[in-house]
């Protein structure tokens, strides 16, 4: 089974403002609870089954009851024929998962092949350790690429989004680097897919990020976590976070989409993969908020 970050490394090698939903819209009308929609999939949580059957695992996904996918590479399949895939499954893909190395190499192509799907934001999703700036300038020097990399990405039609973790949350050189990001970034050109689970992982709280940031988080990632200290994976509705509050919010942070995403359910003991991801949308869609 492949982690994140060997994933992202041969992804790599391989290759702001919309209207809001009427759906999220509404969640945030005062005695109008809605039920949660659409409900959308990171396929990296099903990432060894796309390695095998791209095709059937989005008719699996869509038949679960998932309308949206984001994607985490391809697999050696062309885009057109990832096009034909969605359109089978009854799925749209709002994003894209694009590795900072492809940015830096291979950013038309990812373009290209990103209007040929459909997708509407390319999504910096990760960086690896040695990545990782370790001073304030550092961060601040990681933005205005990131910056580079929107402007480009909005010139050709599309839009852009940064993916956190829990390290941008951890203070260096005496900023928090998700707020380095966030100011000194253009809120035109750069929009935010904020992971609700490492927000909660690093102890910050997402409902205030919302509040200090509004209407930059246009997309989200949810997963749960176990209690603190030790905050485990967890399926959606399965652990702590108040997914009532944080998804009645949305409006607030501005936000359009949700993905859900489990990094590994073997890994935590939690079975199979897909046990997961049907586990998270039976919650999410009997959830009013």
């Amino acid at each position: 089974m492949m982690n994140r970050r060997s994933f992202l490394s041969t992804l790599g090698a391989a290759a702001a403002a919309g209207a809001v939903l009427p759906e999220i819209a509404r969640a945030g009308v005062a005695g109008a609870a809605r039920k949660v929609g659409p409900i959308g999939l990171q396929l990296y949580t099903v990432r060894d089954a796309m390695q095998k059957d791209v095709a059937g695992t989005l008719a699996r996904v869509g038949a679960i009851g998932y309308k949206e996918v984001e994607f985490a590479g391809y697999f050696n399949h062309p885009a057109t024929h990832i096009r034909e895939y969605l359109g089978k499954a009854g799925l749209t893909s709002p994003s894209v998962h694009v590795p900072i190395d492809t940015m830096r190499t291979a950013l038309p192509q990812a373009i290209a092949d990103a209007k040929v799907i459909g997708h509407e934001w390319i999504t910096m999703p990760w960086l690896a350790p040695e990545q990782r700036p370790t001073t304030a300038d550092g961060w601040k020097t990681l933005a205005a690429e990131i910056g580079k990399h929107a402007a480009a990405v909005h010139a050709a039609g599309l839009k852009f989004a940064y993916h956190n973790h829990d390290f941008e949350i951890t203070p260096v050189g005496g900023v928090v680097p998700l707020e380095v990001l966030l100011s000194s970034t253009d809120p035109a050109h750069v929009d935010f897919e904020m992971d609700v689970y490492w927000v909660t992982k690093a102890g910050s709280d997402p409902l205030a990020w919302f509040a200090k940031h509004p209407g930059r988080f246009r997309m989200l990632h949810i997963k749960d976590a176990s209690p603190a200290p030790a905050r485990d994976m967890r399926p959606v509705g399965q652990g702590t976070i108040n997914w009532r509050a944080v998804l009645a919010d949305r409006p607030k942070a501005g936000t359009r989409h949700i993905f859900v995403e489990h990094d590994s359910a073997a890994e935590w003991g939690q079975g199979d993969a897909f046990k997961s991801v049907a586990a998270s949308y039976k919650y999410l869609s009997t959830l009013a908020v």
